[in-house]
């Protein structure tokens, strides 16, 4: 994944934005190329509430350019995580977007290869899965071993399957992108 420039950053967190807001409208405008957000990538659209997780969705690999997949993971994260009810229309004014733009995810072989706060990690065991962004065991306060004790639990699985036979770990790194950074 190639950075976004600055411009192409406020491009990507409008669409979102417009997204949301023609979603809670309950309007769907077509899809439109975008200058900047051609490439393709893995993303996550995350919504925050006063500091809070108000809803996420992404995907880890791209399977469309930025300008067309954002829309859709913007409105699914205001309506679709299931989580969370879906976004109403008076609580947006309240909400933030942030987009994680996600390089490509390569295994590792074991936990002391991951870098907390730097690396997104998947964590995968017996057909389960479950992803941190990189900035969720930053923005915990985490350590590694927590964050996948976490990870593991978001899987569905025993706080400790981290450690055990068959557990898979991959990491990636990401560009992400918030309102307040981008004014």
């Amino acid at each position: 994944m190639t950075p976004l420039t600055r411009e192409a950053a406020r491009a990507a967190l409008g669409l979102a934005r417009r997204s949301i807001e023609q979603a809670l409208e309950g309007r769907m405008v077509a899809d439109q190329p975008v200058p900047g957000l051609e490439q393709r990538a893995g993303a996550f659209v995350s919504l925050h509430k006063a500091g809070h997780l108000r809803g996420c969705i992404g995907q880890l690999e791209a399977d469309q350019p930025l300008w067309r997949l954002l829309p859709s993971l913007a409105r699914s994260a205001a309506c679709e995580d299931p989580r969370f009810p879906a976004l109403k229309p008076a609580e947006w004014p309240q909400c933030a977007v942030e987009i994680s733009l996600l390089g490509p995810a390569r295994a590792v072989a074991g936990p002391d290869e991951i870098q907390v706060g730097r690396h997104g990690i998947v964590l995968e065991q017996g057909g389960r899965r479950a992803v941190y962004l990189p900035q969720v065991a930053t923005g915990q306060g985490w350590t590694r071993e927590e964050t996948l004790a976490h990870l593991s639990v978001k899987a569905g699985l025993p706080p400790d399957a981290w450690r055990g036979e068959g557990c898979r770990l991959l990491v990636f790194e990401a560009q992400v992108l918030r309102e307040d950074e981008q004014a």
